[in-house]
């Protein structure tokens, strides 16, 4: 698994005992507006989806994996979903979880190794990511990994009764 092994985290599957870092982090209101939440999830729920994560990403679309440190500790999620096998094209999302561990490294290392497991091992064309204007920290990782923002959407989330404009962002693998 070394495609998924960085200098500063490497990225593995969901195991069973991530349900309460899982749970925490789908439970933290801040962090909706990015998820598209609007409401909490239970552990019974979480562990629902953790004992079916296993599944294969070409049945469910999707493939979640947990960003760990080196000294194996949990700082966020990368996501891979809405796969597109036809037009080979998925997109990403990422969440480091702490505060204190943002502006390390962290999220721009594991975009990157998780890009290219999409291009090498799922064989896409091309992978991409939507990004809240407003959140000029996730458009910084995006870019500096090669993601050219192409598209403004207008007005297109609603949170907290505002609607806010969202980045479409996109990297496309010219390796054929």
């Amino acid at each position: 698994m070394l495609t998924l092994t960085g200098k500063k985290v490497y990225l593995r599957a969901l195991e069973p005992e991530d349900l309460d870092f899982v749970h925490k982090i789908e439970n933290t209101e801040s962090f909706w507006e990015v998820s598209s939440t609007q409401t909490p999830y239970s552990k019974f729920l979480i562990r629902q989806y953790l004992e079916n994560a296993h599944r294969d990403i070409y049945d469910i679309r999707q493939l979640r994996l947990v960003i760990s440190t080196k000294r194996h500790r949990s700082v966020g999620l990368i996501d891979v979903y809405d796969l597109e096998p036809k037009d080979r094209r998925a997109a990403i999302g990422i969440l480091i979880a702490d505060n204190k561990d943002r502006k390390k490294g962290y999220g721009s290392e594991s975009l990157a190794l998780l890009c290219d497991y999409c291009f090498k091992h799922l064989g896409l064309h091309q992978v991409y990511a939507n990004v809240g204007a407003e959140n000029r920290d996730s458009r910084r990782v995006f870019e500096n990994n090669g993601f050219r923002k192409v598209g403004l959407k207008k007005d297109w989330t609603l949170f907290n009764g505002e609607f806010k404009d969202e980045f479409l962002y996109q990297l496309i693998n010219n390796v054929h």
